[in-house]
Formats: structure tokens, sequence, C-alpha cells
């Protein structure tokens, strides 16, 4: 894992790198917020964003740094495929839906690269010494969730998820229900009551499909995007009541 001295800064007690980590010949590039001061083992909130987004959309960089104020933990996120500094444009951050729908629906490798590219960036973050290995937990919808739920379901150092914005649908909805049916931590499962992107009937199909038996289903009025800030607020509680506070 590589930092860039060049694009690090502190502010109000947070301090914000960007990150390289290689996986599989592929260069995964993120951002880890931390407290300013950070020094042993905290807990680590790895955030997904949604397509035609990137690791510093506005509310992936304000949901970190109240993980890093509030709790003191560390949060981290990467670039998904063709998204943010992965672009082959060298770094244009205008992908749209369509273009993220298509290459989820033409490359059926990109849910296990995935996978593989947060497994690299999470072994590479613990160790670090102000990380250390702490519990770690999971937030990403939409996109976030296409494969967010994949590599949950995957990992055994995830001990709680935050989900949604996503149904049973889509190209890979048969592999959405197997490895939801594998899922066995916490989860938080966000609807919105009228999604025009995925319906609800289908995001409650794939509620239904979680194996896990502490599963919350919070449904929301308004389309896709319009979560209330106190829905954010209310995952950012269910991850903190599930990872602790810091040792």
């Amino acid at each position: 894992m590589r930092f860039a001295d060049d694009q690090e800064r502190c502010a109000r007690g947070v301090r914000e790198r960007r990150f390289d980590a290689d996986c599989e010949g592929r260069v995964v590039p993120g951002m880890l917020w931390t407290p300013e001061d950070a020094a042993g083992p905290r807990p680590l909130v790895l955030v997904g964003h949604g397509a035609g987004l990137s690791k510093t959309e506005p509310y992936v960089v304000a949901l970190a740094r109240r993980f890093v104020r509030h709790h003191g933990y560390a949060a981290a996120a990467i670039d998904g495929p063709l998204h943010g500094d992965r672009r082959s444009d060298a770094g244009g951050f205008d992908i749209s839906f369509a273009e993220s729908g298509q290459a989820w629906a033409n490359h059926p490798t990109l849910i296990d690269e995935t996978i593989a590219d947060w497994g690299a960036t999470l072994d590479g973050l613990e160790a670090l010494p102000d990380i250390g290995g702490g519990p770690v937990g999971y937030w990403g919808l939409s996109m976030g969730t296409i494969f967010g739920l994949p590599f949950v379901a995957a990992e055994p150092r995830v001990r709680a998820a935050v989900l949604g914005l996503m149904g049973r649908t889509g190209p890979t909805k048969e592999r959405h229900a197997a490895d939801a049916a594998r899922i066995s931590v916490p989860v938080l499962f966000l609807v919105q009551w009228d999604d025009e992107l995925f319906p609800r009937q289908k995001a409650l199909d794939l509620f239904d499909d979680l194996g896990t038996p502490d599963k919350r289903l919070h449904a929301g009025t308004g389309k896709h995007s319009e979560i209330s800030v106190a829905e954010f607020e209310d995952t950012e509680r269910f991850l903190a009541g599930h990872l602790g506070p810091v040792a």
C-alpha cells in the first residue's frame, strides 16, 4: 500500500490520506480517514460509493469523517471499477449510471475482482499501526451493494453491514440471491419506497434473501437518491453499535 504524501491533509481532527493498493495486477485507488492523533487498534468502516461517483463523493467523505470524529474510528473508500481514478481517461469522474449498468452486464468478473480489491485493501489497512486489526464494518448502497453484498458474504472480517437501494434484479440477480443467503452478520437494509431504479418489491426480495437472523429493514419515502439525513445518522449508529468503542 502506497500513500501519496502530497495528498494528505488534516482538518478538525481528521487526517485524510490518498493511497494505492495493489491487487492481481490492478491498482486500487483509495482514501483513508483516521483521527489526527490515532495510535493503536480501532474499528474500521469500509465505504462503497454509488454508480457514477467516486471515493471522494461528498456523502462518502462526510460519512467517513463522522465515523472518525464521533467514534474515533478509521474509515476508507476505494474507487469502484471504471470509476474515479480508475477511468481510462486519467481520472474523469463523469461515468454515467447507464455506463455503470452496461459494465455490470458485460463484465461478469467485476464482482469477484472487486471482492479481491476490497480484500487487498483491507489487508493493507490492517497492517497500519493506527488501525491494527480492529473490528470491520461495511457501508454501501446502490452500486455499493452490487459489489459490497458479495464482499460481505465472502469476507469473514466484516462484523456488520449497511446495504440497500438495490434489489434482486439485473444480470447478477441469482448471484446476489445466493450471496445474500450466505451473510450471517447483522445487516441494516435501506429501501426507498419510490425508487425509480430498483423497484421496492425487488429490494424486498433481496432483503428476504439475507440469511442473517439479525436483519433490519428501513424504508424511506422518496426516490433512489432521496435518503434523509436522519437515515444516514441511523446507519452510523447501527455500525457503531456493532463495532463498539475504540479500545
